[in-house]
């Protein structure tokens, strides 16, 4: 249902404004929404251009700062490129399968098509790991901020990296809250997000204009870098599985995908899946170009932000650091958005209230829904020390995404059909059985490792 404050608009389908249809995830995806309305209009929708376009949009996000680190922990670049390969047919075989099971179930969104095709028990647990998911992604969000912003105010104030201030209102713990509750606590607070094609408009230029200022700074590199050891191989056969988190995490599309597919002036999956292959290319080169060439820049010495690692008087850097801070500043409340409206979901169907009394309380549950929300991932930014530590936790659940709930969902339509069941049926339900089982195994072992090296050591 879309939650909204008069009862005509309660739908379940047909709702015009942005909503509270939770569909946007990892970064904003932009003027998704006012694409989408064209499919409503004759002959309107997004072409394969447009969509190309928002997909690319919906992956690229501030996982690319954690790239470098990834590749470093991988193993070096053969690994780290092998990796990517690898994974990157499972990435694209999941957004086919979700938009032939959105057409089977007739369903326009992640969760919808989740709930039809495997059942409520499914449906919720999806739900769940896309609360789950929308929150770390916050907690990482606020950890980009202040670790962009005491950069950016040690290079105003011309003082070295490793300098120590006393000032209290340089302090990155300082600079974070200000931050979030002028600027960002405001922008989470109202019903709609109306403003997020502008904030996709700034994604894009921001992760392309520091994919660009990583490969310049490895070509011609400042004199003072001192990189590290460069590792040829990884150290253990699990090494290479924790770069697993980063680039799920990355590429990461398939929520917000659905909706678009909806959208495609050609809704079938032929095109879509021209669609999604060329995106994923784009989405390829400039996680690679970033992650090859700040791991190559640095070696074994590069932060898990890679812009922590360059000095902070660097301009070019730090016009990059600004455009970063602007895109988390506004791709907070879009996330935050889509977990509110997953929570809210789910609270509504637990509760069982009329819909009179659910649209009366609305504001005030919104309103409640937000603090609570705001203020706890606030707080555990604070006492997390960098992005690479959330990124491990979450990167299991995106690998969920991207490869448990589809392989799921082939799974199940497979086994519905009653169709005469030929080679290929038989393909496809031993490919969605790989894909369950590779994701189950890629979060199990991920998770496992992140609360073993992160939480209890």
């Amino acid at each position: 249902m879309a939650i909204n404050t008069s009862n005509e608009d309660w739908r379940e389908v047909g709702n015009n404004d942005s909503g509270e249809r939770a569909w946007l995830l990892q970064s904003p995806s932009v003027d998704s929404a006012e694409h989408l309305e064209l499919e409503r209009r004759p002959g309107g929708g997004v072409s394969s251009w447009g969509a190309v376009f928002i997909v690319v949009n919906a992956a690229l996000g501030a996982g690319l700062l954690n790239f470098p680190a990834a590749f470093n922990m991988a193993g070096g670049v053969t690994a780290g490129v092998i990796l990517q390969m690898f994974m990157l047919i499972f990435i694209i075989s999941g957004l086919v399968i979700l938009g032939y099971c959105s057409q089977v179930s007739n369903e326009s969104t992640y969760q919808e098509v989740v709930r039809v095709t495997c059942g409520k028990v499914t449906g919720v647990l999806c739900e769940i790991a896309i609360a789950v998911y929308t929150f770390g992604t916050c907690i990482a969000f606020f950890i980009v901020i202040g670790d962009q912003l005491d950069r950016l105010i040690a290079g105003v104030a011309h003082r070295g990296d490793d300098a120590v201030t006393n000032y209290w209102y340089t302090d990155r713990k300082f600079t974070i809250v200000v931050t979030a509750v002028l600027v960002i606590l405001p922008l989470s607070i109202p019903k709609e997000i109306g403003f997020q094609k502008y904030a996709s408009a700034l994604s894009v230029m921001g992760t392309w204009y520091v994919t660009t200022v990583v490969i310049i700074k490895y070509i011609w590199p400042d004199k003072e870098f001192m990189p590290g050891v460069f590792p040829t191989s990884s150290a253990s056969w699990t090494a290479v599985f924790n770069a697993m988190p980063t680039i799920c995490f990355g590429f990461q599309c398939h929520v917000s995908c659905v909706p678009v597919f909806n959208g495609m002036s050609k809704r079938a999956i032929k095109p879509w899946g021209v669609v999604v292959t060329f995106s994923m290319i784009i989405c390829l080169f400039v996680y690679t170009g970033t992650g090859v060439c700040g791991f190559l820049t640095f070696g074994s010495t590069v932060s898990q932000d890679v812009l922590m690692s360059y000095p902070s008087d660097d301009i070019a850097v730090a016009i990059a650091r600004a455009f970063i801070v602007v895109c988390v500043v506004t791709s907070y409340p879009i996330l935050h958005f889509c977990g509110r409206a997953v929570i809210e979901g789910l609270w509504l169907r637990l509760q069982g209230e009329q819909v009179e009394v659910c649209v009366r309380r609305e504001q005030r549950r919104r309103i409640l829904q937000t603090l609570l929300w705001f203020f706890i991932t606030l707080i555990l930014a604070l006492f997390i020390p960098d992005i690479g530590r959330v990124i491990s936790l979450i990167g299991g659940l995106a690998a969920c995404f991207i490869f448990v709930f589809p392989g799921l969902c082939l799974i199940q339509v497979k086994l519905s059909e009653t169709d005469r069941r030929t080679s290929s049926w038989h393909g496809q339900l031993v490919f969605g059985i790989v894909m369950v089982t590779l994701g189950a195994f890629i979060f199990g072992l991920t998770t496992t490792n992140s609360i073993y090296q992160d939480v209890i050591r």
